[in-house]
């Protein structure tokens, strides 16, 4: 059975910066792409940053490009999420997921096959 756990959620001042984890399992992580998605209240979930198996190759949203980072460690299956220089509009339910493949050219809900239960961010400002 798949599992995949996201944490480190919370409430942050506008400018502050929290570190997101996901640890998946039932899974031989290091052959799964991992993305990192979000949803607003009454807003679709959206792709905020994908990661090949390696770790070598990701994929940014424009909003996340400059303040985010993505990176992973294959050794303790973990999958992480370095947010800086927080907006209120980043205020969302965060999801991690897994996927057999991945795609350079975007980061999507319908490429990722096993998903958490997400961790919430709310940014003050």
């Amino acid at each position: 059975q798949v599992q995949v756990v996201a944490s480190g959620g919370g409430l942050v001042q506008a400018g502050g910066s929290l570190r997101l984890s996901c640890i998946a399992s039932g899974l031989t992580f290091d052959n799964y792409a991992m993305g990192w998605f979000r949803q607003a209240p009454g807003k679709k979930r959206e792709g905020v940053s994908c990661i090949n198996w390696s770790g070598l190759n990701t994929y940014y949203a424009d909003s996340a490009k400059g303040r985010f980072t993505v990176s992973r460690d294959n050794a303790k299956d973990r999958l992480y999420l370095q947010m800086n220089n927080l907006k209120p509009d980043d205020t969302a339910m965060y999801y991690c997921a897994a996927a057999a493949s991945f795609r350079a050219d975007r980061c999507e809900t319908p490429d990722y096959d096993y998903w958490g239960q997400g961790t919430q961010v709310t940014v003050s400002s």
